[in-house]
């Protein structure tokens, strides 16, 4: 028997339950945060990564990554077209211009890249399989899986999940640096939540963004 029949036959006029749940409290949705690791120990874990017997697109692969504080599937997906490596009218910066489809946000983001940055696509050039991606995996036409990246990490012995080397540079450029926060959630292509904020946020801040980007590259020995 269940509540609706209690008070189908009169036996009740309410809902015990309705009690018992307004005298609960909320319970919060956990989020669980993906483990990363402390920014003072991110050069380390880069060097121990060179120094390893992985692949040598899953090494540019995860540097790039690490270096331009992107998300896993933005690096490994990856494609020639979408980089201009020279300066020009549009952008006086070397950067690489990630298609909306493969952010978050659906929205075209554009990186900076520093000056290590542009050199790790001409050397993943050499092992380039015909089939457009930058960062080739083990199989033609197929781009390196995240699990390749993770598992190079844990191989590596860090406890720490790949999406959390933005959280390494976000740290950093709180602690480290006087940029605005808004220039590293732009550097990591946050949305923001405020509107009328947003309503104001018109730049790229693609400049500041450059300076940013270069001084995490040199904070790490890149």
């Amino acid at each position: 028997m269940n509540k609706r029949f209690f008070k189908a036959h009169r036996y009740r006029d309410y809902d015990p339950a309705q009690n018992v749940k307004e005298a609960l409290p909320k319970q919060n949705k956990v989020q669980n945060h993906r483990k990363a690791l402390p920014y003072s120990e991110v050069a380390d874990c880069i060097r121990a990564m060179q120094n390893s017997n992985a692949a040598a697109s899953t090494k540019f692969a995860l540097e790039f990554l690490i270096l331009t504080a992107s998300r896993s599937g933005e690096v490994r997906n990856a494609c020639w077209e979408e980089f201009t490596l020279e300066g020009n009218q549009q952008s006086p910066f070397p950067i690489w211009r990630i298609p909306a489809p493969r952010m978050k946000a659906k929205q075209e983001h554009i990186v900076p890249l520093s000056k290590r940055c542009m050199t790790i696509p001409g050397q993943a050039k050499g092992l380039s399989d015909g089939s457009g991606l930058v960062f080739t995996g083990t199989k033609p036409g197929k781009a390196l899986s995240d699990m390749t990246l993770s598992k190079l990490v844990k191989e590596l012995g860090y406890d720490a999940h790949v999406h959390g080397f933005r959280t390494s540079f976000k740290t950093w450029a709180q602690e480290k640096t006087d940029f605005p926060d808004e220039v590293s959630e732009m550097a990591l292509a946050h949305t923001i939540s405020n509107k009328a904020k947003a309503a104001y946020a018109r730049s790229n801040l693609l400049e500041k963004r450059a300076e940013l980007m270069e001084s995490w590259a040199g904070y790490l020995g890149r």
